[in-house]
């Protein structure tokens, strides 16, 4: 979700940037999302593919679990619409390689036992024979009590457990949104919901299929009860608090997006978003920290908010800085000649 625009050599205010709820299938990946095998083609232009790759290793811990670690897991690349790009099954002490990837904002997720146990967004920009490399380590704690874990992983506490009946009905209800049967899918989780009002990840779902129908007081409604039943939600906070900004309710926003920080601190979309969300309100300093965050998460839109800040406070070497960061992460940045021609007047 992009709330502003940063015009070059402007000192004007952040302009809304045009946005619409897009529709993340948020549990999808939140517990076995999606049954689709989708992968992206590649294409081949002199024996190499074009696009970017992205590869990393899995490593979790079970020494500390009351049961060991699966065997293997599902790592899922999808785009930030919530439609699958590719999926791949590697061992819980493995390595996954995706590759052909157009630049772009992503989300990653791991699976394990047919339940999501870790999702993150990463902004694939750099081009690299190598590629681009994110690692996941994490504990294996499946009855542990909800706890933070390093990395910005979430922890296995987040996964909720259905009985058949409603684990069937959310597998059809997922079936129904990648169809764009919303009625049919919400018709479904209120089902869920009806048999047991404390699963917080189809409140989520439900949110974010009313919003996909244009329907913004029910999303929030449900947002605010998947909060309610799991206060520290990071999914449900971070939707919460993207719609109140959408909704122009920046002051409102900073509660729901200050808690998604505390509970994924390496979380891109949260920290670029309470970022924004201060800057909206007129507060620079308290931006600053949460946009740097933001950039070394791979999300070079907070490198534009940082040198839109710097240029209206006169530091106009350090917005010459950031341009230059976001450059050495996209070269094919559309506007790269005025951005180089702002550094080379400006920088020190």
């Amino acid at each position: 979700m992009k709330w502003v625009s940063r015009p070059l050599n402007s000192t004007a205010r952040p302009l809304l940037r045009v946005s619409q709820p897009v529709l993340r299938n948020s549990l999808s990946c939140l517990i076995a999302l999606t049954t689709a095998l989708l992968f992206l083609p590649t294409a081949n232009k002199a024996r190499a593919p074009q696009g970017l790759a992205l590869w990393g290793d899995v490593k979790i811990d079970d020494t500390e679990a009351d049961t060991p670690a699966p065997l293997s897991v599902t790592v899922i690349l999808y785009e930030e619409s919530g439609k699958v790009v590719a999926r791949q099954n590697v061992p819980s002490r493995g390595r996954y390689r995706f590759t052909g990837i157009p630049a772009g904002n992503y989300e990653i997720a791991v699976e394990a036992n047919d339940r999501e146990i870790t999702r993150a967004s990463i902004s694939l920009i750099l081009s690299s024979d190598i590629g681009i490399r994110k690692d996941f380590e994490f504990k294996w704690r499946p009855n542990a009590v909800a706890g933070k874990t390093a990395k910005g992983v979430m922890s296995a506490s987040d996964v909720y457990s259905r009985p058949p009946a409603n684990r069937a009905r959310f597998q059809k209800a997922q079936e129904a949104v990648e169809k764009k049967k919303y009625d049919q899918a919400v018709a479904l989780l209120k089902q869920v919901l009806a048999e047991d009002d404390q699963d917080f990840q189809v409140w989520t779902l439900l949110g974010t299929v009313y919003l996909a129908q244009g329907k913004s007081v029910e999303a929030e409604q449900n947002y605010l009860k998947a909060i309610e039943v799991k206060p520290d939600f990071a999914l449900a906070l971070i939707r919460l608090g993207s719609l109140w900004g959408t909704q122009k309710k920046f002051a409102e926003a900073i509660g729901p997006l200050s808690k998604a920080v505390e509970a994924q601190p390496h979380s891109g979309e949260a920290n670029l978003l309470l970022g924004e969300a201060y800057l909206h309100i007129k507060s620079g300093s308290k931006a600053i920290p949460y946009l740097n965050e933001a950039a070394q998460l791979g999300r070079i839109e907070a490198h534009l908010d940082l040198a839109w800040l710097y240029n209206a406070a006169g530091l106009k070497d350090k917005a010459a800085a950031e341009y230059e960061a976001l450059l050495k992460k996209n070269p094919d940045y559309p506007d790269r000649k005025r951005l180089e021609q702002y550094i080379t007047a400006n920088k020190k």
